[in-house]
């Protein structure tokens, strides 16, 4: 008993170990291989790609009107907005330029999926790509352009960077640091290795036939589209592009109470669909598929506060125990501090984030409620409210 006890042991902290390391394994492997270029290839598609711009919107629409506007001054001409307002009252919201189309589902869909396909059913025209926009997001004018530049070399999937639209709180701050900490890690240098960019639920581009072939034959109910979408789309071998220029501005998280409705989605996200993590490492592995592999792992990781948290409890319990493992558990937590500086470093990040850092024991604490609470979280609230 003794024995299986001690290999439990041993095997949960060589796994919270190596995800709190993770990070810098990924930063010494870019560091150690030469650069990817993007290649060329041929492909079918014309200079001119017509994009499909989804806007959706549960309940809330005041924000809107600011969203479409940065969407009408896109550098770009060969695009049609389709705002899907679920569950919305749309009296108020009127647009008069002929390149946005509302639609207000018959019937409460509670799914950004299904939004998506209530809007690709009532497409104006067939488009190439179609991209994914939250109704709280700000669109950089060369957004669609930077999307582009990779579509153009034969990729099917691109994710952005969602910059933060506002940092008028200590939370504001401390969502855009674990933003930037993901960008880095989950999308620059993911990619940049050979594997994929994760998907972040807004700001990312795909093609129709692509993103009909992942999503038309699951169903999807309540929030984490975005992973199951992410997974098939690796599955079937594809890479997803990380475009550091197609930038998309979001709205932060700013009180309490909005970020445990948010994260306690998330974490029940992750724990719904951690699965496909380790089907996308075991087909890696077999296969030899690197991009497969990496994002497996990657999939596999807990959020960020519940591995932090396992290997603080850890360390504690080596010291308890009086064991010299306790050196190591501190070397590695000084590894992934080192790490997430890295991250901010690398994202130009503001003097007012790097203040918020000192917040970060509430903003953990916050997350340990939205745990709790992550069990029924699609019913407790189904998108972020802004006030």
């Amino acid at each position: 008993m003794n024995n299986v006890f001690e290999i439990v042991w041993i095997s949960v902290q060589i796994i919270v170990g190596f995800y709190l390391v993770y990070p810098m394994i990924l930063f010494l492997i870019f560091n150690l291989k030469s650069k990817k270029e993007i290649s060329e290839v041929i492909n079918s598609y014309n200079p001119d790609l017509d994009y499909a711009v989804i806007v959706t919107a549960y309940e809330q629409t005041h924000l809107l009107p600011e969203t479409v506007n940065s969407i009408l001054k896109l550098n770009y001409s060969r695009y049609h907005v389709y705002v899907v307002a679920d569950n919305c009252d749309i009296s108020k919201l009127e647009f008069l330029d002929p390149r946005v189309s509302v639609l207000r589902p018959e019937h409460i869909l509670a799914s950004n999926a299904k939004s998506h396909f209530y809007a690709i059913k009532r497409f104006v025209r067939q488009h190439d790509i179609l991209t994914i926009i939250d109704s709280d997001n700000l669109v950089h004018p060369e957004y669609i352009n930077e999307l582009n530049s990779f579509f153009h070399k034969g990729y099917q999937a691109v994710q952005g960077v969602r910059a933060p639209k506002n940092l008028n709180t200590t939370l504001a701050c401390l969502d855009a640091a674990r933003d930037i900490y993901y960008n880095y890690y989950d999308g620059t240098l993911l990619f940049q290795i050979g594997s994929s960019a994760t998907l972040a639920g807004s700001g990312m581009a795909f093609t129709v036939s692509l993103y009909k072939q992942c999503l038309e034959k699951i169903e999807i109910q309540g929030a984490g589209f975005d992973k199951v979408l992410q997974a098939e789309i690796v599955k079937r071998e594809y890479v997803i592009a990380h475009a550091p220029g197609a930038l998309v501005y979001d709205e932060k998280t700013s009180h309490s109470q909005q970020l445990v409705n948010q994260r306690s989605r998330w974490i029940n996200t992750w724990f719904k669909y951690v699965r496909y993590g380790a089907e996308l490492l075991l087909k890696g592995t077999l296969k030899l598929n690197g991009n497969q592999f990496l994002f497996g792992v990657t999939l596999l990781r807990p959020p960020l506060f519940i591995f932090i948290l396992a290997a603080f409890c850890c360390m504690l319990l080596n010291l308890i125990l009086g064991s010299w493992a306790a050196i190591y558990w501190l070397f590695a937590f000084l590894l992934f501090c080192l790490s997430f500086f890295i991250a901010l470093r690398e994202g130009g990040t503001s003097r007012k984030i790097y203040k918020s850092l000192l917040s970060i024991p509430r903003f953990i604490s916050l997350q340990v409620v939205s745990l709790v609470y992550s069990r029924k979280a699609n019913k407790r609230s189904i998108a972020t409210k802004h006030i």
